[in-house]
């Protein structure tokens, strides 16, 4: 059974997937200190949070089983990911369940700060009837420049444009196709700001984003324009703002984040009266809270269940579409590094990865990521996974190449994985195959066609005639079952290989029997 603890409050509905999976038990304990938290998480696996609980160093160092920390929302500002890395949990969010509601919360700042709706419903409850004071601005016919055309950012675009605003984006990732689908003019950041009447931004905070609008980005906008950041605080410089506004050339702002959460008393954005400010609420929608809880409960299981997953923050991410491609040689690639650590002898101190066929055309870092793991399991066990192998093999002075080629092998896909230490090189070729699945089909110089999986013994020999039977006969003796037999070689009479599944795994008195018959030179046994 897993155990699961939920941090922070979280929809009942968004985790009923994992209160009601059978190898599941979850734990709601919210509002605990650090040094609460710090003395019970060692018995869980998992760790749901939103944005109270702060998943500092301390804490993940007392997680001795902890496999991932789920993010139900977007940021992951309070997990530190550096010290979630080095331990090898994965940290996953839920980065597409609130772009709905927070597109709509930009809208209703555009909205809000174009008729200045706060400030009249103020003044209106307190019994002043003044319509002259809040005469405002329409959408309509405006330039609208979006910063960051990501999820949120794009459908922003989306809805501005049937309320008839010309868009102009910025993003660096931004192709001239896509701009062209959205019906967006790409634009620098500084032409964003001489050009728009309305500009929201919608990227991430990183030190390339920090105060991305700044003075000298104000003094570039025309006079009357109005700003919203519903993304993160940070990323428009406050105190500029503020000084632009008593310039004359900001009309008016909405801001939703702040650099610090929550602002003081005394902050210059929250008594402004050109300034719409609310705390933090991007995601608070009903349905947003139970579509963050529902993505993240989904890969928390995944990875409970090691299974393929999408949203890790602290490994790259793989677009859908190519994770649909990559998803069938996970498996294979970590059984071909697990395959290879075993048959190999000697510290490793080079790996070399070969991609051919339509791979080569992917990003397959994940692939080097499992390959990596496998290679590295055998001696570090489940303290090695797919986030922190990397970092592992580094620590190790173990150096990783990639090579592809599309160049096709006689199969759709082959991944070639050679292994150097300082006693030998040896390598390992395996594929995917419709109908037949995993399959080993190169060792060294060798043909094969081996199922990478169970119990199996690598018996490097001399082709000489009765090897099968010697071999088998003291299996027999032993009552080891022969599953599958794959003989390999170049010339009759020369070296060969023996690949052969059995049913239990052999003694290391078998073993030592085996290698100790004529013509055996070398004897493996391999356990995936």
């Amino acid at each position: 059974m897993y155990k699961v603890l939920v941090s922070d409050p979280i929809s009942d509905l968004g985790i009923r997937q994992l209160s009601e999976a059978d190898d599941v038990i979850v734990d709601k304990k919210t509002g605990l200190s650090e040094d609460e938290l710090t003395a019970i998480i060692g018995e869980y696996d998992a760790l749901l949070v939103r944005s109270q609980t702060k998943v500092t160093a301390k804490i993940m160092q007392a997680a001795a089983r902890l496999k991932v920390i789920g993010r139900a929302g977007v940021g992951v500002d309070n997990i530190d990911l550096e010290a979630a890395t080095q331990r090898g949990i994965v940290v996953v969010n839920a980065p597409d369940g609130n772009t709905i509601a927070t597109c709509e919360l930009t809208f209703a700042m555009l909205m809000a700060v174009a008729r200045q709706i706060p400030q009249a419903y103020k003044k209106t409850v307190s019994g002043e009837w003044d319509r002259k004071s809040f005469v405002g601005v329409e959408l309509r016919n405006k330039v609208l420049g979006v910063i960051g055309m990501g999820r949120i950012g794009s459908e922003v675009a989306k809805r501005a444009k049937v309320f008839g605003m010309e868009i102009v984006g910025y993003d660096p990732f931004l192709t001239q196709e896509r701009a062209d689908k959205l019906g967006v003019k790409l634009a620098t950041v500084d032409e964003i700001a001489s050009q728009a009447d309305f500009i929201t931004v919608h990227t991430p905070l990183t030190n390339e984003t920090r105060n991305l609008i700044d003075r000298p980005q104000f003094q570039l906008m025309k006079k009357g324009v109005r700003i919203v950041n519903c993304a993160r605080g940070g990323i428009i410089n406050e105190q500029a703002l503020v000084e632009a506004i008593e310039e004359g050339i900001v009309a008016g702002a909405g801001f939703d984040v702040f650099v610090e959460e929550p602002p003081a008393p005394d902050h210059p954005l929250l008594n402004h009266p050109k300034i719409v400010v609310t705390p933090h609420l991007g995601a608070s929608t009903v349905e947003a809270q139970e579509n963050v809880a529902i993505d993240v409960s989904e890969e928390v299981l995944h990875i409970l269940r090691n299974e393929p997953f999408k949203n890790a923050v602290n490994m790259p991410p793989v677009p859908p579409i190519v994770l649909n491609k990559l998803q069938p040689y996970f498996a294979l690639s970590e059984k071909l590094g697990r395959f290879l650590g075993q048959m190999t002898e000697g510290p490793a101190q080079e790996i070399t990865v070969g991609f051919t066929g339509e791979l080569a055309d992917l990003d397959t870092t994940h692939l080097n990521r499992y390959i990596v793991k496998g290679l590295l399991s055998n001696h570090l066990g489940g303290d090695v996974n797919i986030v922190n192998a990397m970092h592992m093999a580094k620590l190790r002075d173990i150096k990783i190449v990639v090579q592809k080629s599309s160049a096709s092998e006689s199969f759709t896909n082959l991944i070639t994985v050679t292994l150097k230490t300082d006693k030998e090189t040896r390598t390992l070729a395996g594929t995917v195959l419709e109908g037949y699945g995993e399959r080993i089909v190169k060792i060294d110089k060798y043909t094969v066609d081996a199922s990478p999986e169970g119990a199996m013994l690598l018996i490097s020999h001399n082709d000489k005639p009765g090897m099968v039977g010697r071999v088998g006969t003291l299996l027999g003796m032993n009552d080891v079952n022969i599953a599958s037999m794959q003989v390999g070689r170049k010339e009759a009479g020369g070296s060969a290989i023996m690949v052969l599944a059995i049913d239990k795994h052999a003694s290391a008195e078998v073993v030592n029997e085996l290698s100790k018959l004529p013509e055996i030179m070398k004897v493996k046994q391999i356990i995936l």
